[in-house]
This record gives C-alpha cells, sequence and structure tokens, in this order.
C-alpha cells in the first residue's frame, strides 16, 4: 500500500509541473488576442506566485485540519477548475482572475506533499519526487505544441492539462484511505520504516503563528537558503538566454536551446541524486550541491569560445541545483521535529516563492543599469549567502543537539 500511495503522490508532483510551463509555451499565441502588450505575462505570473505564497503559509493549518491527502486533491481540483478557466477566457483580467485559484491550488500541493514525503519516506523519494516536477514541466509545452499544432489553440493545451489535473483528482480521492495508514516517524527512526506516532494529519501538532516559526532556533536561516536557491534557479531559468545573447554573442535560436539544459541538468541530476542519498546524508547531498553548482558558475564566468563555457556551465549549474531543494526539506523533520515539520515547510515554500518573484526582476534592473554580465555573479552571489546559512543552521543545530544531551 506504501507503494501504491508514493506513485499516486509521484503521480501528483507531475500534475504540479504540467502547467508551471503552459503560460511560456503558450503566451506568443496568447497576447495578441487579448490585445494587451506581451510584457503583461509577468502580471499573471505575479498573480499566481501570491497566491502559491498565501496557500503555502496557510498549509500548516490546513493539513493539521484535513490531512495532506484531502488538502492535496482539493488544491488538485482547484487547479483544474482554474485550468478549465484559462481555456474559456476572453479577456486579460479573467486570466488573472483565474491565476488566483490556480496560484492557491499548486501552493497547496505544494507544502503538503513535500512535508508528507519527508515526514514518511526516505530521502532518495524526495529527489525522485522533484525530478517529477521536471518531467512534467518538460512535457508541458510538447502538450501545448500538439494543440497549436492541430489548430485547437492555446485553449485546447490548457484543456488537455485540465482534464489531466480532473482524472488525478479522481485519483487522489480514491487515495485517501492510503494516506491515513500512514504514520509520523520519531526522531531518530527511518522515515521509510515509520511505526510510531499517527496520523495523516499529525495529530499531535500544534499550529504556529508566523512570528512562532521565526522564533524557532535555526528556521530564519533556512527560510534564506530557500530564497537564495529559488532566487538562483528563477533568475538563471528566466535571463540566462539573454546574458548568451548579449553578452557571448550567441545566436538567438541557439540561446533558446541551450538554455533549456539547465532544467535538463536539474531533471537528470534529481533522478541521480536519489540513488546517492542511499549513501549520503542530507547534509553532505546539499554541501556537494553548492559545491556543484559554484564549478558550474565558475565555468560561465570563463571566457570559453563558441559558447561552450557558457553550455557546459548551465548543465553543471543544474546538475548542482538537483540536489539542494528536496535535500533540505528533507531534512526539515529531522532537524525542526516532525510535530512542527509541516508548519516550517510552509514558510520555506513562502519563502522560495518570494525569492523567485522579487530576485530574477531585480537582476532586471541590474542589467539594464549596469551590465547584463554580472548575471553570474548575481548568482554567485546569491550563493555564497546560501552557504553562509546553510552552515550556520547546522552549527545552530550541532548546539542544541549537545545541549540536550
Amino acid at each position: 500500500m506504501a507503494t501504491l500511495l508514493l506513485g499516486v503522490i509521484y503521480l501528483a508532483f507531475v500534475s504540479l509541473g504540467l502547467p508551471d510551463s503552459l503560460l511560456g509555451a503558450a503566451w506568443p499565441s496568447m497576447y495578441q488576442g487579448f490585445g494587451v502588450p506581451i510584457s503583461y505575462a509577468g502580471g499573471i505570473s505575479v498573480v499566481i506566485a501570491l497566491g502559491t505564497i498565501i496557500s503555502a503559509l496557510l498549509s500548516d493549518r490546513m493539513t493539521l485540519r484535513f490531512g495532506a491527502g484531502k488538502v492535496t486533491a482539493a488544491s488538485v481540483c482547484l487547479t483544474a477548475l482554474a485550468l478549465f478557466g484559462f481555456s474559456m477566457s476572453s479577456s486579460y483580467w479573467q486570466l488573472c482572475l483565474l491565476a488566483i485559484p490556480y496560484g492557491l491550488g499548486a501552493g497547496g500541493v505544494d507544502a503538503a506533499l513535500n512535508n508528507y514525503v519527508a515526514l514518511h519516506y526516505a530521502s532518495r523519494h524526495m529527489s525522485w519526487l522533484h525530478c517529477m516536477w521536471g518531467v512534467g514541466a518538460s512535457v508541458g509545452p510538447y502538450i501545448m505544441g500538439f494543440a497549436l499544432t492541430g489548430g485547437q489553440g492555446w485553449q485546447g493545451g490548457y484543456r488537455y492539462i485540465a482534464i489531466l489535473q480532473v482524472v488525478l483528482t479522481v485519483v487522489l480521492v480514491l487515495s485517501i484511505p492510503l494516506w491515513r495508514q500512514r504514520t509520523i516517524p520519531v526522531a531518530g527512526q527511518d522515515p521509510g520504516d515509520a511505526a510510531a506516532r499517527s496520523s495523516e494529519s499529525g495529530a499531535h501538532a500544534e499550529t504556529l503563528s508566523i512570528p512562532e516559526i521565526l522564533r524557532i532556533p535555526a528556521a530564519s536561516q533556512v527560510f534564506v537558503m530557500f530564497f537564495c536557491y529559488c532566487a538562483i534557479e528563477s533568475t538563471a531559468g528566466l535571463w540566462a538566454s539573454s546574458y548568451m545573447v548579449n553578452n557571448r554573442g550567441i545566436t538567438v535560436d541557439s540561446a533558446a536551446s541551450w538554455a533549456s539544459m539547465f532544467y535538463i541538468g536539474i531533471t537528470v541530476g534529481r533522478a541521480l541524486s536519489g540513488f546517492l542519498t542511499m549513501r549520503y546524508s542530507d547534509a553532505t547531498m546539499i554541501r556537494i550541491g553548492y559545491l556543484v553548482m559554484a564549478c558550474g558558475l565558475l565555468l560561465i564566468m570563463l571566457p570559453m569560445g563558441g559558447g561552450f563555457g557558457v553550455l557546459s556551465g548551465l548543465v553543471v549549474l543544474g546538475l548542482g541545483c538537483a540536489p539542494v531543494y528536496p535535500c533540505i526539506i528533507h531534512s526539515t523533520p529531522e532537524t525542526f521535529g516532525a510535530d512542527r515539520s509541516q508548519a516550517i515547510v510552509g514558510v520555506q515554500m513562502a519563502s522560495a516563492y518570494i525569492g523567485s518573484l522579487l530576485m530574477p526582476p531585480l537582476f532586471g534592473f541590474i542589467a539594464n543599469t549596469l551590465s547584463i554580465a554580472l548575471f553570474p555573479w548575481y548568482l554567485m552571489a546569491l550563493l555564497a549567502l546560501m552557504i553562509v546559512m546553510h552552515e550556520r543552521m547546522q552549527r545552530i543545530r550541532t548546539r542544541a543537539l549537545v545541549g540536550a544531551v
């Protein structure tokens, strides 16, 4: 039963990734029909991001009250309804309005599933879970392309994804009894062999306010880490092509295809890091990721001809990013306690979305006023801050363990 539930969770994360890349793939076909500038896609993205931040912050209360299974099913259903609404929209303001339930649903799935897997499964499953997100994000544009080439327009692409989300909602509803059978591990116990406290919703946990969460030792450090990580990932995804074209003289077509190598590196890296977590701890995997990320950024900085340095650097940067995000999440119950993990994970997700929302536009301002050549240095500064926060968090945790003894 545990294996069957894990398969359902993997499917849920594929579905989380499916619509994430749809707007970018469909917008060139959408904006003229709505009579708005091409830059207006940013407005929809901002509304979605704000929705995910709100739902992530509320995930602690919702999950403790209703359980991870019900919250995930309801969130996917909400996302499906929003996507159906997208497919029938006739004006830009309707898209912005529908972006609210889409963001709320996506944030609910993200926070609930990340905490559930961190509590109940081994680290390798967290890496593979996020690999599934990459699979979904990669498949989404192909589904949109199939709809566009088949004469069904961008509306058909959104409709296809919405139908898949409805099917998954039915699967999640049927799987709710499986979620209730899982248990929450006690400290020091392998999450994959949990046999201690019940239940799906974390019956012994207490809802914490934001000030209470921020007062937890090492919590502020891990929130900064999430902010920095998603700032790096989203900034690299948005500005890598522009950096290659405007600073390295690479053609627009080549830059567009090469930039995708960053996401391929993340997806492949998470598949591989799942196996490495069987041997190395979460903290070690995170440090390995930092080292590989730094190597990738150094390759991007090197003035190699033909763009080889940038291309190889983006792949290596993606490989380095791969273990960091899932391993930080998986270590949350061990670091902060299973009873507080949902509250911590919710704020972690919110911090991640805020980083994705604020830092790419900030680099756009820097590129416009100073130079786009600062792209790898900007990412390196965020990486350095993330490393400092991680090592500080580890020291705080070590002192806490010594004091407990």
